[in-house]
């Protein structure tokens, strides 16, 4: 009896599991599934007061006066080379310090982790004048090297390394280092095959967190040619008005990358964190 009502109640919970899933699911997915439905009408049935789940004409206008209308192209380009290289540095800088602050022993070495971790009580809004000023003394404003820069500082990364890299056993270590094997490439050929999960998945966190950053690029751009495409979407509004639909195709281009990266790694990023909870996939 004990056992069937236990298979009851597991039973039960799954469904209300499965309900709740698909109830958040459509929760997240109808505001983008509006965007897209918007972004595929014509501009006059978007402000028409006869409300549509679906356009009654099907056209790609919008999409095609938006990317004719602007420097869209540009900022995604920008977008995506900001991103790029603030995610190749900030990986390798945080790959090198989480090593460092693990494996390595030397004189201040909890001072400088305790430091480092400071900066999570420290919300970027408070570091922006002097980030700013720092860029205008070395000539950055305006630049690639000055949007990427302060961005590639990211203690959350370095701290996940750490704890995934205080989990190997240092047998491994050793091993390479009796072999003549020095720090950079113990971290390369022992640590980093494998870590191959968590750094996929910092890797594709930090993308998308540097993609979508508006703030800083906001400070530090003078140029509508320099722009990254959260900051360029706010232009759209200038040069679209009211044209709802050149909006909305606007925002689904700025977020389409983002989206194709996540789906595309989803199951290393899941990897990635279960094996940084200490759990197996």
């Amino acid at each position: 009896m004990t056992i069937r009502i236990n298979a009851r109640s597991n039973i039960g919970w799954s469904i209300v599991g499965v309900v709740a899933a698909v109830v958040l699911a459509a929760l997240w997915a109808t505001p983008l599934l509006w965007a897209l439905s918007t972004a595929l009408r014509p501009e006059l049935e978007t402000v028409s007061s006869d409300f549509h789940w679906l356009p009654q004409t099907w056209t790609l206008d919008a999409f095609a006066r938006t990317l004719a209308a602007g420097n869209v192209l540009r900022w995604l380009f920008n977008s995506f080379l900001v991103a790029l290289l603030v995610t190749v540095v900030t990986m390798a800088i945080s790959l090198m310090a989480a090593y460092a602050f693990s494996q390595l022993r030397f004189r201040g070495r909890s001072l400088l982790f305790g430091i480092a971790m400071l900066a999570f009580l420290l919300p970027f809004e408070a570091l922006l004048v002097p980030l700013f000023r720092t860029m205008n003394q070395l000539g950055l404003i305006n630049s690639y090297a000055g949007i990427v820069l302060p961005q590639v500082v990211a203690p959350v990364v370095i701290y996940v390394f750490k704890q995934f890299f205080d989990e190997i056993p240092a047998d491994f270590r050793e091993a390479a280092t009796m072999d003549g094997a020095g720090p950079l490439r113990v971290l390369w050929s022992v640590y980093l095959p494998i870590s191959g999960n968590i750094v996929w998945a910092m890797a594709i966190v930090t993308f998308i967190a540097a993609w979508n950053n508006f703030l800083w690029p906001f400070i530090i751009v003078t140029s509508n040619d320099m722009m990254t495409i959260p900051l360029g979407l706010t232009q759209t509004y200038d040069a679209f008005g009211v044209r709802y639909a050149q909006l909305m195709a606007a925002a689904l281009l700025g977020a389409m990358p983002v989206a194709l990266a996540y789906v595309a790694f989803q199951r290393r990023v899941t990897q990635g964190f279960l094996a940084a909870s200490g759990l197996k996939g």
